[in-house]
């Protein structure tokens, strides 16, 4: 018995050895790994141009899908969060050496911003066609938001920056993440509600105009372009050419409303 309990020992400890060695083996790989990831997220961290040029090749791989694939939820936009989210986790890749870069971008948003100003010159007739059913139609659009976003806040106890993170939501991103950042919001969010609010804009509009018998083009390319923005107007000129061009009116004149109406509901909550 002795001798079967020496030898079953014995077995143990070689194997307990073995056992040992394996995972110092796997714990030097990973140490190794995490020093190839650092100096990767060093080494991204010093460039300029990585954030700027993974956020522009995952924009235009959406542009890509959204050829391809016929489903209103393949937005580029969308598609190239997915994107960029998964290859930082994928390869463990720091945000702030990602940020680096694509901040840039953002430099963008001013000029893109002014250049609103283009579809509602071009629309103009049309505005000074139906003033009051343009003005008045998109006036109830924004506040309908505004008073959305601010019960909702109340009913999910949000506190001020969550709140205003989501006021600019059915507005255009390159105004929306200006008016967050303004009013003490997280922009990185505001984009998200933003894309969130065009894609179910646009996956419902036909719908919705159905459900409510809404027949006329004009009171159509309103309601869509006021509530789900840019998103939403690609899905107005595919009803039709005076949905689109009502939609994209009403982005502009939405947007300006909107800059004006979250200062005032900014200070409820």
């Amino acid at each position: 018995m002795s001798l079967r309990r020496s030898c079953a020992e014995r077995i143990s400890a070689r194997r307990r050895i073995r056992l040992e060695k394996k995972l110092l083996q796997l714990a030097s790989v990973c140490d190794k790994a995490n020093r190839g990831y650092q100096k990767v997220n060093n080494m991204l961290a010093d460039s300029a141009f990585f954030g700027m040029f993974l956020t522009l090749a995952c924009y235009q791989a959406g542009v890509l899908v959204k050829k391809k694939v016929k489903v209103a939820l393949a937005t580029p936009l969308l598609v190239a969060v997915v994107l960029i989210i998964g290859i930082l986790l994928v390869f463990h890749i720091d945000y702030a050496a990602y940020e680096n870069g694509a901040k840039y971008i953002s430099y963008f948003l001013t000029p893109a911003t002014v250049s609103l100003a283009i579809p509602l010159y071009r629309r103009l007739a049309l505005l000074k066609e139906h003033p009051a059913a343009i003005f008045g139609g998109i006036a109830a659009g924004v506040l309908t938001a505004m008073i959305g976003i601010f019960l909702m806040s109340l009913a999910f106890g949000l506190n001020h920056e969550q709140y205003v993170t989501l006021l600019p939501k059915s507005v255009t991103t390159a105004i929306g993440m200006g008016v967050s950042d303004k009013m003490g919001g997280i922009p990185a969010l505001t984009v998200v509600s933003i894309s969130v609010t065009g894609v179910f804009g646009t996956v419902s509009a036909e719908a919705i105009c159905k459900l409510f018998r809404i027949r006329e083009p004009i009171a159509k390319g309103l309601a869509i372009g006021t509530s789900a923005h840019a998103l939403g107007t690609s899905k107005a000129l595919e009803i039709g050419e005076v949905e689109g061009a009502m939609s994209s009116l009403s982005i502009v004149v939405a947007g300006i409303m909107t800059v004006l109406a979250v200062q005032v509901f900014a200070r409820f909550l």
